[in-house]
């Protein structure tokens, strides 16, 4: 189903200048964290800046100052090299580009995988060593069916356990988190489990979890608990994946929670798709739609202790900003950056917003 594009609001020139704007404010502002609330409650800090810069995209006649960081190299950019590690038993795939630098571990989200963040690895890898994973599950990482489990097993606990030791095993040292949607949880998770090993977390449209059991109304948990019951214990539910996992049905989801509409490629669609035909993907699918218990944002936020950037699509339909802006508030959180014009997976649709924002970012926290 062909998705046509909505008019652009403002101009890619225009937005690439307000991102440079803000990273370029974020980088040079103080790196204490000891002051933070009076500095940006006066509205003339830096970070004050970075927020309001980001948020206006307006075109200036001025010529603004570079973003720290290989935004724009002259010489070939790191290509990403695919890898496989086990952890437990299961092989792991993962991709991972430069030789120097603070580390980078790149989360994807809810039905995507590590080849969501094309457009970042080779940029944000100029500077850094960059690491994108498949969580367990997802991706071309196994997918071990759930119900040989006795505990539930796709929760955030499993996936923040499998983060802190692929950076023990693999990455050999503490990194920083760069979190998309549900891999925000699973960032915040991690560092909460091992503090020690997370240097910084960017959170980029981090799941609400609307259907979490605590978000619910009284009068629809039995309703909602009954259709998940549905789905993951007849045919009903693969039946509802088989109508979701076509061309046709992913484009039309990615349509929904892109603005530019223009992003959602044949590629991007392949990319998504393909791995959620391999055997076990069903299982997988219908356990995690089915997971309403676990941590929200709020409870994880006020334990960690590493500095945190909060980005949002201004134009995200699943995610909605006005409710993302209440994190802002959270002592870890440096930051709550709104990406005008932008969606759900800002990463991808905006890597020119997003790669200078987490390039001055790790600057000013290494």
């Amino acid at each position: 189903m062909a998705c046509a594009a909505p008019p652009s609001l403002v101009s890619l020139p225009a937005r690439r200048r307000s991102a440079t704007a803000a990273a370029a404010a974020y980088y040079h502002a103080p790196s204490t964290r000891l002051s933070k609330r009076s500095w940006l409650s006066s509205g003339n800090s830096p970070r004050s800046r970075l927020r309001a810069e980001a948020s206006k995209a307006e075109p200036a006649e001025e010529s603004l100052p570079a973003a720290p960081g290989p935004s724009a190299p002259s010489e070939p950019l790191p290509q990403a090299r695919t890898s496989t590690w086990n952890w437990k038993g299961y092989n792991i795939r993962y991709q991972c580009a430069g030789t120097s630098g603070p580390a980078l571990v790149l989360i994807h989200g809810f039905g995507a995988n590590s080849d969501h963040w094309r457009k970042n690895i080779p940029v944000l890898a100029m500077a850094n060593r960059v690491y994108a994973i498949d969580l367990i599950g997802y991706g071309y990482s196994d997918k071990p069916n759930p119900r040989e489990f006795e505990e539930s097993f796709y929760t955030f606990e499993t996936w923040g356990e499998q983060l802190n030791t692929f950076c023990a095993e693999v990455v050999k040292s503490d990194a920083f988190f760069i979190c998309n949607s549900i891999g925000g949880l699973v960032g915040l998770q991690a560092a909460v489990m091992e503090p020690q090993t997370c240097k910084g977390i960017v959170l980029l449209d981090i799941s609400l979890r609307m259907l979490h059991i605590n978000k619910q109304p009284w009068f629809g948990r039995p309703f909602i608990r009954s259709f998940q019951n549905l789905l993951r214990n007849t045919v009903i539910g693969k039946l509802f994946f088989n109508a979701v996992a076509t061309p046709e049905s992913v484009k039309n989801i990615l349509c929904q929670c892109y603005h530019d509409t223009s992003a959602v490629t044949d590629e991007l669609v392949q990319m998504i798709l393909q791995p959620g035909l391999d055997p076990g993907a069903v299982d997988v699918f219908l356990e995690f739609i089915c997971y309403s218990g676990g941590p929200l944002p709020e409870d994880l936020l006020p334990m960690v202790k590493c500095p945190v950037l909060v980005a949002w699509g201004e134009k995200d339909p699943w995610e909605p900003v006005e409710l993302g802006r209440a994190y802002g508030s959270f002592d870890a959180v440096e930051d709550f950056v709104v990406l005008p014009n932008v969606g759900h997976c800002p990463q991808d649709e905006a890597p020119e917003l997003v790669n200078p924002l987490v390039e001055s970012f790790v600057k000013l926290h290494s």
